[in-house]
């Protein structure tokens, strides 16, 4: 999908781009799969804020993906691309032989008219069909995986994202993540073919505040900016440095480059390589 520049008529104008979709449908097609979204604004169930700078924003509705995929050797046609407010990715509606509609991510190059299927047995490794990662060449290109068996596709659901199946020895395949992390997953966990549609989502300039705020994002307010009793960054006569070695978070932890991970998270010994630090102070 293109992105197009608008002519710049004013200042947020003209450093605005919007996403043309010419192919998507206007309204939500399955209201079985539809249902309404309550904003939390970062609140939990007490009512404390939890995640910061969230609240406002269009209302939303919510549609349930199929992400298991479990309609197993039943061949299914894109019958409909949709627009999803609540990712990146955009849906496909896809329409199986018995007549049962479902949701379903897009991946790239996947048209409507175009045919899938799932199945817990070897099919042809094409563009949106779904399997276990022990029937995949080595080499595919995946999204939607499982972490373990059942569970449905967790892994690799941005736009414009896809892992790479590395290789297949034992239990395990090994696969290369988006982030560049190498890790292991059971081989009999399901997963996707392709990469996923809307690869231009990140190119998109949001150009003005209120953009952002029909998103349901909430501005945030620089440390530096604040009072000592605010911020590890805060006080100071006029513009100075955070007077300190490496940046903190408002509660005085480490930031930018600083493992949060827990060293005994299980799984962790499934990762066989870690992302890159890009954040990683010297």
């Amino acid at each position: 999908m293109p992105v197009k520049i608008h002519r710049p008529t004013s200042p947020a104008r003209r450093q605005t781009s919007v996403l043309v979709r010419p192919k998507m449908t206007s309204k939500a097609s399955l209201k079985a799969s539809v249902f309404g979204l309550r904003k939390q604004g970062g609140r939990n169930s007490t009512g404390q804020i939890t995640v910061r700078h969230q609240g406002g924003g269009a209302k939303r509705l919510y549609r349930t993906v199929d992400f298991k995929r479990e309609k197993f050797d039943i061949p299914a046609t894109v019958t409909a691309i949709e627009y999803d407010p609540n990712r990146s990715a955009d849906l496909a509606v896809v329409t199986y032989r018995d007549g049962e509609k479902r949701y379903m991510i897009l991946p790239q190059d996947l048209a409507v008219g175009a045919s899938v299927m799932s199945s817990q047995a070897k099919i042809p490794p094409e563009i949106g069909n779904c399997m276990p990662l022990e029937h995949m060449p080595v080499g595919t290109t995946i999204h939607g995986i499982e972490i373990r068996p059942g569970s449905g596709g967790i892994l690799v659901r941005s736009a414009g994202v896809g892992a790479q199946l590395m290789a297949v020895e034992g239990d395990y395949a090994q696969l290369k993540m988006p982030s560049g992390e190498v890790r292991l997953v059971l081989k009999t966990c399901l997963a996707t073919i392709g990469s996923l549609g809307n690869v231009d989502h990140r190119h998109v300039r949001w150009g003005k505040a209120g953009r952002m705020r029909h998103r349901g994002i909430r501005p945030s307010v620089r440390g530096k900016a604040m009072n000592p009793v605010d911020h590890p960054h805060g006080g100071g006569e006029g513009s100075n440095p955070i007077g300190m070695k490496h940046p903190k978070t408002p509660w005085g932890k480490p930031a930018l480059g600083h493992t949060t991970r827990k060293k005994h998270r299980p799984g962790g010994q499934l990762i066989i390589r870690r992302r890159p630090n890009k954040n990683k102070q010297s």
